[in-house]
């Protein structure tokens, strides 16, 4: 992961003034006479995501001017990360409304680039940080959200399940967590049979990964991210449209562990279980089929409808697995459903829980961090689709329909607790938006910290 462009001090940087529509005509009356010239053969108004780049007589960069449109939206500073030519700048002036933490975080996240195999376009700009940011939060989550930004945008060649563990036990050595892992046939001494299922196909074992952080005394917060290394489908294989992106189907992984992180980077006080079950879903002759029959951890019997609704299925054994160690929170993240992104498309994440608590704790925090989600219901009505002829349940629903509804009723089975929200996240930025550089992302990452930040910070 490169370094976060922040700077604590620059002589020489460039002043950004954020600008509302509304504010344009007065503030513009009020810029030199080359400057309002330039503004106007720009088409400079303050339009969102609009940048004037305001020169001198001599053609040096005077200041920059960013177009807010009406709206409070600190990603936009996202652009100017992504955007801006090489060298330092600060920011001047930006509207009361708008927290100068919240636009810093916005303008790291958009200077991001995966440059593991590629060099980035030019240099990021750096940003200086003025003494009303709240520099340790903004750069802890930036680094999270790049983190897990790495890990999505890494292919599964170098990311396959041995990867992805390798980069969990290093994220626990860097914080001095505990690490535990349990690979391959070990997973059915241990009661995880729906893991080695998914898993027992695929070349890398599957496994699933525990990092442990904090007071024993401390309120137990548990994450759990579903960990696709790739996804082909199963028997039930996907087409080759359906297949391209499924490097990411680790996405859910990625965002729990970034989040961990940033839990273990800030020290909050809690005593932190993560949990990632470790899987590639491949075809050979171990590959489990439609019609099989598992038992989960715990005792539910599963009856495979489809192979291809496998991300569930790992979930399943690592939430009651989670559930087992009492938490006060639970939290799991997973590129479930394409049915979510029909309902809602790439940049709105749907969330499901049953507490009108966590709810509201989610609907507040995904707006003051700008990320946003949308709480969908865990509709009863809907539950006896899940029933098998011959198995307690089967892990899809009976229609075409509520298929990310049909999910989360699943997982519901297997959490024995209200405190619990689950997030059936895309993970993936199909082209470039304000802070988010097109490709893997870490959405729903900042709004859950800001769910633990108010609640255990």
């Amino acid at each position: 992961m490169s370094d976060i462009p922040f700077l604590t001090s620059e002589a020489t940087a460039s002043p950004i003034y954020a600008v509302k529509a509304c504010d344009w005509p007065a503030l513009s009356e009020g810029l030199a006479a080359g400057a309002r010239r330039q503004a106007e053969r720009g088409g400079f108004a303050g339009q969102p995501g609009r940048i004037l780049l305001v020169c001198g007589g001599d053609g040096a960069l005077e200041s920059v001017l960013l177009g807010l449109g009406d709206l409070d939206n600190p990603m936009l500073f996202g652009e100017l990360g992504r955007r801006l030519p090489k060298g330092a700048y600060r920011i001047a002036e930006t509207p009361a409304s708008l927290s100068p933490t919240r636009c810093a975080t916005a303008f790291a996240m958009g200077a991001y680039a995966f440059d593991r195999y590629k060099p980035r376009r030019h240099p990021a700009p750096q940003l200086v940080l003025g003494p009303d940011v709240d520099a340790d939060e903004a750069r802890g989550v930036a680094e999270a959200v790049w983190f897990a930004r790495d890990l999505v945008n890494t292919p599964a060649n170098e990311l396959g399940p041995q990867g992805l563990h390798r980069a969990t036990a290093k994220l626990a050595q860097d914080f001095g967590a505990r690490f535990e892992a349990i690979v391959g046939d070990a997973l059915l001494g241990a009661d995880l049979p729906l893991i080695h299922a998914v898993g027992r196909a695929a070349h890398e074992p599957p496994r699933l990964l525990r990092i442990s952080w904090g007071a024993p005394s401390a309120p137990c917060v548990a994450i759990v991210g579903k960990g696709v290394t790739f996804d082909s489908g199963g028997l039930d294989i996907k087409n080759d449209v359906g297949m391209r992106l499924m490097k990411k189907d680790m996405g859910g992984a990625a965002t729990a562990l970034g989040l961990a992180r940033r839990v273990m980077q800030a020290g909050l006080p809690v005593r932190l279980e993560a949990f990632v079950p470790v899987v590639e879903n491949a075809i050979g002759a171990g590959a489990m089929r439609p019609g099989d029959v598992f038992r989960a951890r715990g005792g539910l019997s599963v009856e495979i409808d489809n192979t291809d609704a496998e991300g569930r299925l790992i979930l399943a054994d690592a939430l009651v697995r989670a559930c087992e160690e009492k938490p006060n929170l639970i939290l799991d993240f997973a590129t479930l459903t394409g049915a979510a992104r029909v309902a809602l498309g790439p940049e709105i994440t749907p969330f499901y829980t049953p507490s009108a608590t966590i709810a509201a704790e989610l609907d507040a925090a995904a707006a003051d961090h700008a990320d946003p989600l949308w709480r969908m219901p865990l509709w009863p009505g809907y539950a006896a689709d899940l029933d098998s002829p011959i198995a307690e349940m089967k892990n899809t629903g009976d229609g075409s329909f509520a298929g990310s509804i049909y999910a989360a009723l699943f997982l519901r089975r297997f959490v024995s607790t209200d405190d619990w929200a689950h997030f059936d996240m895309y993970a993936w930025t199909p082209k470039d938006r304000p802070g988010r550089p097109a490709g893997g992302d870490a959405q729903s990452l900042r709004a859950a910290w800001g769910l633990l930040r108010r609640r255990f910070g």
